[in-house]
C-alpha cells in the first residue's frame, strides 16, 4: 500500500509508539478534564507542537469513544485562504507511530465526482501539521478506523462539502466521527499581528476577546459564523476546516457544543508572540 510518511514525527510529537504512549497516558492521566458524556459525533482540536497543545487535541478525540466505535474519521484541515482549492488524498495510508492509517477510497472518490478538489498522492502533497497531529491519537484510540483527510478553504461553499461528506458517510452504512483541526489568535512579531501592543493586556485581550469571539460562534453551531469572525479578526487560522467540520457534525445529528478547554503557548512559553487553542465537542 502506498503509504504518506510522517512529517512532524520526531519533533511535533514522539516518533516511535512507546514514547507517544507515554505522552498520551499523560494527557489522560492526573489533572485530565472531566469532559460531559457523550455520546459526541465531532470536535474541533488544536494543531500546535504535542507539548504545547497536545492535551487538548487528545482529550477531545478521546472522547469521541463513547458510544459506538466508528468505522471511519473524516478530517479538515490545512492552512487556506478563501481563494486556496479544495484538497483531498483519495488512496493509500498515512504513517503514524503506531501503524498505517488507510484512507477510505470510495468516500473520497465520490467526493471528488461531486466537488473540484487537488488530489494529493502519498508521494505528491503539501506538508501539513493541522492532520497530522491527529492521527497517532486516532490510531492509538481506534486502531481499526479509516480517514477521509481534506483541506477546506474558508469559504461558504466549504460548509456543503462537509454537509455531503457526511451525508455519504450515512448513505454507505458508516459510523463516522469529524474532526477540524484550526490554532486560534496567533498574536506578535512572530505573526504580523500586534493590535494591542504587547505585555500581558495583549495576553489578556487574545485570551478574553479576540479568541472568545470566534470560540463563541463555535459554541452556537455557527458554521458559517465561525469563518465570518476569523476573517474580520484573525482569530482562527483554519476556520474553513472548523466550519466545515461544524456543518458535518450537524448533518450527523449535531446540535449542541460544548468547550473542554482553552489554552495559549505563552501559559508555557511566555513571549511577545503566542497562539490561541481551543478544544470543543458536539
Amino acid at each position: 500500500m502506498n503509504v504518506r510518511r510522517a512529517s512532524f514525527a520526531g519533533s511535533w510529537y514522539p516518533d516511535i509508539p512507546e514514547a507517544c504512549e507515554r505522552e498520551i497516558k499523560q494527557f489522560l492521566g492526573a489533572g485530565a478534564l472531566e469532559i460531559p458524556e457523550g455520546p459526541w459525533v465531532g470536535g474541533i482540536v488544536p494543531h500546535a507542537g504535542w507539548y504545547f497543545s497536545g492535551a487538548i487535541a487528545c482529550q477531545v478525540i478521546h472522547a469521541l469513544k463513547t458510544g459506538t466505535s466508528p468505522d471511519l474519521f473524516i478530517l479538515f484541515g490545512m492552512h487556506l485562504h478563501p481563494d486556496s482549492p479544495n484538497y483531498i488524498m483519495t488512496e493509500g495510508a498515512w504513517e503514524t507511530p503506531f501503524g498505517e492509517i488507510a484512507i477510505e477510497t470510495e468516500l473520497a472518490r465520490s467526493l471528488t465526482e461531486r466537488f473540484s478538489f487537488r488530489v494529493e498522492t502519498t508521494r505528491n502533497h503539501a506538508k501539513d501539521n493541522t492532520i497530522e497531529l491527529q492521527l497517532p491519537f486516532i490510531k492509538y484510540f481506534f486502531p481499526k478506523a479509516r480517514i477521509v483527510p481534506m483541506g477546506l478553504p474558508p469559504k461558504e461553499a466549504s460548509l456543503t462539502i462537509g454537509r455531503t461528506a457526511a451525508e455519504i458517510s450515512s448513505e454507505m452504512g458508516m459510523i463516522a466521527r469529524v474532526i477540524g483541526s484550526t490554532d486560534l489568535t496567533h498574536y506578535g512579531f512572530n505573526y504580523g499581528f500586534l493590535p494591542k501592543g504587547t505585555g500581558t493586556s495583549a495576553v489578556d485581550w487574545v485570551r478574553n476577546e479576540n479568541d472568545r469571539k470566534v470560540i463563541e460562534a463555535m459554541l452556537a453551531m455557527n458554521p458559517a459564523g465561525v469563518i465570518e469572525e476569523a476573517l474580520a479578526n484573525q482569530n482562527a487560522c483554519c476556520s474553513g476546516a472548523a466550519a466545515a467540520a461544524m456543518a458535518a457534525g450537524k448533518a450527523l445529528g449535531a446540535s449542541a457544543a460544548v468547550q473542554t478547554a482553552y489554552a495559549t503557548s505563552y501559559d508555557k512559553s511566555p513571549g511577545e508572540s503566542f497562539v490561541g487553542y481551543v478544544g470543543v465537542l458536539f
